[in-house]
């Protein structure tokens, strides 16, 4: 296992609820880079259109997805142990698995950079706010254009990978933390939203376990609603409300 097995990837899609199909997909590999809009099988809605910027329109002619040259790229490259890496890898996962693309390997920027900020000092932790952050030099990257993101996800990727290379010595075993890492969920540090922003949670545990409480039904109800399955909250909340239980 080496860097040639990465696949840096990214979706844009029509929607992120659990009917969110792919619209766009961008990835870089070996040293080609690889983009295209597709026409979903579902509409594009207007909250996803005023983060992405493609509308309905813009695809009415585009080739879907399945049955693409793309597809069968993507397909082939993921047969092997080749690795997807992606910012919040865990959803675009899931929209290749709706296209019927199963992904063995992941590396998941997003949990990888809530593990190494220790003290939980990042305000927030999505992809573009980590360009700034860090003053990463990355060209000709657009935000929500899912090249333009898959250019930042490699410059933000080999600056966790230098850091982590420092601990861990050698590439294979910085990749495999990596993947380790990325398979299970991480305990966030500090409120980045609602009454108790920049508070650390472990301090609301103590004054407030009832907008905990709150707060983990909403993220369940969310998950089991098909919205969204923020994994990380549900374990965080889950772990400050029930000290005790073996996780």
């Amino acid at each position: 296992m080496n860097k040639s097995n990465l696949v840096f990837l990214d979706t844009e899609t029509t929607g992120i609820g659990a009917d969110g199909r792919l619209c766009q997909l961008a990835y870089s590999f070996s040293g080609k880079e690889s983009e295209a809009l597709f026409k979903p099988p579902v509409p594009i809605e207007i909250e996803a259109m005023s983060v992405t910027h493609i509308t309905n329109k813009m695809v009415a002619d585009k080739e879907p997805f399945d049955g693409s040259q793309m597809k069968k790229e993507v397909e082939s490259i993921f047969l092997g142990d080749n690795i997807l890496v992606a910012h919040n890898a865990q959803f675009d996962a899931g929209i290749l698995k709706r296209e019927n693309i199963e992904i063995k390997n992941i590396i998941d920027t997003l949990k990888i950079a809530q593990h190494l900020d220790v003290d939980g000092e990042i305000p927030k932790y999505n992809l573009q706010y980590l360009r700034y952050y860090f003053d990463l030099e990355v060209t000709e990257a657009c935000a929500h254009d899912a090249l333009g993101d898959v250019r930042v996800l490699e410059r933000l990727f080999e600056r966790y990978f230098q850091q982590m290379l420092i601990d861990f010595g050698t590439e294979e075993k910085v990749l495999q933390e990596m993947m380790e890492i990325s398979a299970r969920p991480v305990l966030i540090k500090k409120f980045n939203f609602g009454k108790y922003i920049g508070e650390k949670v472990s301090e609301v545990a103590k004054k407030d376990s009832g907008y905990l409480a709150w707060l983990f039904n909403q993220k369940v109800m969310a998950r089991e609603n098909g919205l969204e399955n923020d994994e990380n909250w549900i374990f965080t909340l889950d772990k400050y409300l029930n000290p005790n239980k073996l996780f």
